[in-house]
């Protein structure tokens, strides 16, 4: 017997590979990966703006005439920062809240390309804002609840993926429109979000709901159809649909396709229960952490202000920096690939590690180069190709895990009852940090040098490092009910995963 337990485990250890995965299951694994694709759409709309805006950003204080200081400004508007999408998530479902958000960022384009003035532009991007705060929420949500474990990883990163896609589309349009006159050129760039903003509202209704949301609304037929059609096999469904059951107090002899629930104040609860209960204030904690360090370590600083770092490190046409900056768009969608095939057959922790470890390193020898470009005062070709060396391999380090792993962990470690609640705490911190970062960034190195910035930002990837060391397990294989126990020990996430 103990033999046999031993060999089980030896095989739920090896690495999955998710393509051999989808072969072996294919009808099922292409429902569930067609769900994960066509959600994930949403995020080209969230990376598209992020992108175009460090190119429109330009044009935008020519025409309007505005200060650094609103730069600034209009460029952290972008991340987007809203408290209550896991309340929108658990009240409307997870597919109603996708179209939801596809509404709000066709609303905040239309209102952005008729703007006439700053104050305008500003009410145009707020509303855009909100509706990409939920869509960087709940694209990953909704692809982690309705994934088989065996492939999670590689369907939560999609999301991460199609952001880099969109960031590339987006400075792809900065420099086409670059040639049209200021006040067409910006208005451009921000209105091509208006089309596929309408398309992704209208696919996005023949989603299947996520069955974990259809279980806490007592629809356990509806839930178990959804499960059918998106797991391995018969009988996995109905295993994660005990499960899923289990944790939703609902019990296992219940045989009805409809149950009562019982009501009780939703939100009270789930905080009761994200601070008092020691495993989830741990998964809390990690969730938090992971998605505060992502931004501290320079990555949407890095993406936004890509084209005002390389007219610093000496490439000084306007053209020449906005090429530059697609280069580094590139290679961060490229290497995300390496994460999206590796998460399932690597592992998060192995990936998440090494990726910041390759940041660190980078972001300190950018920081070295832009110091000695700084004093020296010249441009010199050398100097100004290893700052795109450092650069690109910072993005490319980042892009193999920390981009990605991020929304997996952030998703995937909490309990169903504080998915949705837990995932948007953790996007908030996200997006706060990214915007308090992009406001403060030009005052930051104008006070400590440009070398000064991403010395801190290596600071502060080498605190995350060691965060995550201590913090996170290795999460690979397991399914969603069995993170709870998983993350109840914190021993077990010292270098024990």
């Amino acid at each position: 017997m103990a033999d046999q337990e031993a060999e089980n485990d030896a095989i739920a250890g090896q690495p999955q590979n998710p393509i051999q995965d989808f072969e072996a299951n294919s009808t099922r694994n292409k429902y569930a990966f067609s769900c994960a694709v066509l959600v994930s759409m949403t995020s080209i709309l969230l990376g598209y703006n992020i992108g175009v805006m460090s190119g429109a950003a330009i044009f935008i204080e020519d025409d309007l005439k505005i200060t650094h200081l609103e730069v600034e400004i209009l460029v952290a508007g972008i991340a987007g920062m809203n408290p209550f999408t896991g309340s929108t998530a658990d009240w409307i479902g997870r597919r109603y809240t996708v179209f939801f958000a596809s509404v709000i960022v066709f609303i905040g384009a239309l209102l952005m390309i008729v703007a006439d003035d700053y104050p305008f532009l500003m009410v145009g991007l707020f509303v855009a804002g909100v509706g990409f705060s939920y869509v960087f929420m709940i694209a990953p949500l909704y692809i982690t609840e309705v994934s088989p474990a065996s492939t999670r990883g590689f369907l939560t990163s999609f999301p991460e993926l199609f952001i880099n896609i969109g960031v590339l589309i987006g400075y792809a349009s900065s420099y086409s429109f670059s040639k049209l006159p200021d006040y067409l050129g910006w208005r451009f760039m921000l209105g091509v979000a208006v089309i596929p903003s309408v398309l992704v509202a209208i696919g996005v209704l023949a989603l299947p709901e996520s069955p974990r949301w259809l279980v806490m609304q007592g629809r356990i037929g509806d839930a178990r159809r959804v499960l059918y059609e998106i797991s391995d096999s018969d009988s996995e469904a109905n295993i994660r649909l005990a499960d899923i059951k289990a944790a939703a107090g609902i019990p296992e002899n219940s045989t009805d396709d409809v149950v009562q629930v019982p009501k009780r104040s939703h939100v009270a609860s789930v905080w009761k229960a994200m601070f008092l209960h020691p495993t989830h204030r741990h998964i809390f904690i990690a969730a938090v952490g992971i998605n505060f360090f992502q931004q501290s370590s320079g990555i949407d600083v890095v993406v936004s202000y890509g084209p005002i770092i390389f007219e610093i490190a000496g490439i000084k046409k306007g053209n020449e920096k906005l090429l530059a900056t697609m280069v580094v768009g590139s290679v961060k969608t490229l290497l995300t690939l390496v994460a999206t095939y590796g998460l399932d057959k690597i592992g998060r922790r192995p990936l998440l590690l090494n990726s910041v470890a390759g940041m660190i390193v980078s972001l300190v020898g950018l920081g070295i180069r832009l110091t000695i470009m700084d004093l020296s005062h010249e441009n010199q070709t050398w100097a100004i190709a290893l700052c795109m060396t450092s650069l690109s391999s910072y993005v490319a380090f980042y892009s193999i895990g920390m981009g990605p792993i991020t929304s997996v962990y952030t998703t995937e470690i909490f309990p169903s009852m504080l998915r949705a609640q837990g995932a948007s705490m953790g996007v908030v911190v996200n997006r706060l940090t990214g915007g308090v970062l992009l406001m403060t960034f030009m005052r930051l190195y104008k006070a400590i040098t440009i070398g000064g910035a991403f010395f801190c930002f290596a600071g502060m990837a080498f605190v995350a490092w060691v965060f995550f060391y201590m913090v996170l397990p290795e999460t690979r294989g397991k399914t969603l009910e069995e993170m709870e126990t998983l993350l109840g020990n914190w021993d077990i996430c010292i270098g024990r995963c």
